[in-house]
């Protein structure tokens, strides 16, 4: 039997590097500007993964926003809480919550946490229910029903 993985998850769960430094994040949004059109979608996760990409303008104001608010709540001298995919050509970020990181590197036992928001160009799924405790959970309801 051959699973088809989804191309979200697939690039999801590939190799991403850190915008260590707050230079490396402004040179992230700067990149993201120039390469801004109407092909981005915008996760928030803990709501519905989004079924269509925003306007390039709102992706602008989104990521000037969330900026701020990263600027704002993880005050520390480093970033080090958002991943891209491709620094000079991004198609997946991940930002992480400056009040839910956890591990973020997943070296503990326990997996890392979810990123805050995922900026996306593929149409994302739902990674809460893709997580395997909720494969778990599935599993364990499904044998309670039956």
């Amino acid at each position: 039997m051959t699973t088809t993985v989804d191309p979200f998850l697939q690039t999801f769960r590939g190799f991403f590097t850190s915008a260590l430094r707050w230079d490396d994040l402004d040179r992230l949004w700067r990149t993201l500007e120039t390469q801004a059109d109407d092909q981005w979608f915008i996760y928030a996760l803990g709501e519905a993964p989004p079924t269509a990409p925003v306007a390039a303008t709102q992706f602008i104001d989104f990521t000037r926003e969330l900026d701020a608010l990263l600027r704002r709540d993880h005050d520390e001298d480093y970033c080090g809480i958002v991943y891209m995919d491709d620094p000079e050509r991004p198609a997946m970020v991940k930002i992480y919550d400056p009040h839910n990181l956890g591990s973020v590197c997943g070296t503990s036992s326990l997996p890392p946490p979810l990123p805050g928001w995922v900026l996306s160009r593929l149409p994302p799924v739902d990674l809460q229910a893709a997580q395997p405790t909720a494969s778990r959970r599935r599993w364990w309801h499904k044998l309670l029903a039956g």
